[in-house]
């Protein structure tokens, strides 16, 4: 049997007020949230979706941020690169006119002094910054200034000129997430943008008899190359060969050593692995690693192919001594070759800056229908809220009148 005590109205009255109070909390927490999952189960189901949505949106966002990104980055290496290539449009121009034999040497010195101006302008495009501040091509060296300017005397100059360039930046492997393991190179390293000629190093090590004494690997641009005990020549050669690199190798038939050849104008890097197997030093490739990026070639190696800034410079020579006949020749040759890697450059970064576009636009695409999604998931209707929370309101007040009546009176009652 059932036990009625006198304190069950004040339980039951408690009870209901503070089901009734929670009920409004709810509802009040929903709307200050807008959403109508103020907590996870308000519905399980809905919840486990929503969470899914709010972490691609949360990508999303950052692809989309990312790919403005290289948007804005493509940009402004797109319009460097176009600069640079009036620049060396009006530099042939000038090597053409001055092939004429019709030109006095002091006419040449005229346009030596304008190729020499020129040539300056070049370099400070080539050491730009980006929008960010960062050098827009020092490979992943952002902070570095690629190219450093080398002043001298030179024959038939009557100022100091330009006598040599060097790259000091590095090479340009720095990528950009635009989806979901989805990757576009960000940079054009200073040593491929503003190149000249392919590179040929030529080893006058003979290494018929070479065997490689230790595991270990070297890196040809960028790319790593392992190496094993007992490797010979003919088998490194076609490790090379098989790597991403950007270099044919073959052996040399007159000197029997290591020969290196640029696919494209570029500038090549070579380096061994720190602690292992020194295989392109014992090939007379290198004579030690980079130290500050500078030029490592083995001093007795035949090296050949120059930037840009090398082939103005021979343009701008040939002109102060009155040398028509080179400049006719090698001059215009190599102005030719520049303007080709230049002009392959630009459609390289206007490819990248088209996939950043297209990237950009279906990420945009994609935003709006995920918000979609998942407001079907979390949505609030405002409209049905607030007349839940007046229903809910006029309930708790209805309890508290009827309470208020039907409760007996208290010792509180007798002191009023």
């Amino acid at each position: 049997m059932k036990r009625i005590s006198t304190d069950m109205p004040f339980t039951d009255m408690r009870f209901h007020l503070r089901k009734q109070e929670e009920n409004l909390s709810n509802i009040s927490g929903r709307m200050g949230e807008q959403t109508r999952l103020h907590r996870l189960r308000d519905d399980p189901f809905s919840a486990a979706h929503s969470v899914r949505y709010d972490s691609f949106m949360n990508r999303l966002n950052r692809f989309e941020q990312n790919t403005q990104f290289a948007r804005n980055h493509f940009d402004n290496t797109y319009d460097n690169l176009n600069s640079a290539m009036e620049i060396l449009q009006r530099v042939r121009e000038l090597a053409v006119t001055g092939a004429h034999g019709t030109f006095t040497p002091d006419d040449l010195s005229i346009m030596a002094v304008e190729v020499n101006q020129l040539l300056e302008e070049l370099v400070s495009i080539s050491n730009a910054r980006g929008p960010d501040t960062r050098q827009a091509f020092s490979g992943d060296s952002v902070l570095t200034e690629p190219f450093r300017i080398v002043e001298g005397t030179v024959g038939g100059g009557h100022q100091t000129m330009i006598t040599n360039v060097e790259y000091r930046g590095t090479g340009a492997s720095r990528n950009i997430e635009i989806g979901d393991n989805m990757f576009l190179r960000l940079d054009l390293g200073g040593d491929e943008a503003f190149w000249a000629e392919r590179m040929t190093i030529i080893s006058t090590v003979d290494a018929t008899n070479y065997r490689v004494q230790q595991d270990g690997s070297f890196f040809i641009d960028g790319v790593e190359i392992n190496v094993t005990v007992g490797d010979t020549l003919p088998s490194i050669v076609a490790k090379i060969n098989d790597s991403s690199a950007s270099v044919r190798a073959h052996i040399d038939p007159t000197s029997r050593g290591l020969v290196l050849s640029g696919t494209t104008a570029h500038l090549i890097r070579a380096e061994d692995r720190a602690g292992g197997a020194e295989v392109l030093r014992d090939l007379g490739i290198i004579s030690g690693n980079m130290v500050n990026n500078a030029p490592n070639w083995h001093n007795q190696a035949m090296v050949s192919g120059g930037s840009v800034f090398d082939v103005v410079i021979r343009l701008r020579d040939g002109m102060l001594r009155g040398d028509h006949e080179f400049i006719g020749s090698q001059g215009i040759g190599g102005m030719d070759l520049a303007i080709n890697n230049v002009a392959f450059r630009i459609a390289d970064v206007g490819s990248r800056q088209e996939r950043a576009e297209f990237a950009w636009q279906r990420i945009n695409r994609q935003i709006p229908n995920i918000a979609a999604a998942l407001n079907r998931e979390t949505g609030l209707d405002m409209a049905q809220a607030a007349m839940e929370l007046n229903m809910a309101r006029f309930a708790h007040q209805a309890i508290l009148q009827t309470s208020a009546r039907i409760l007996p009176p208290t010792l509180l009652d007798f002191l009023r």
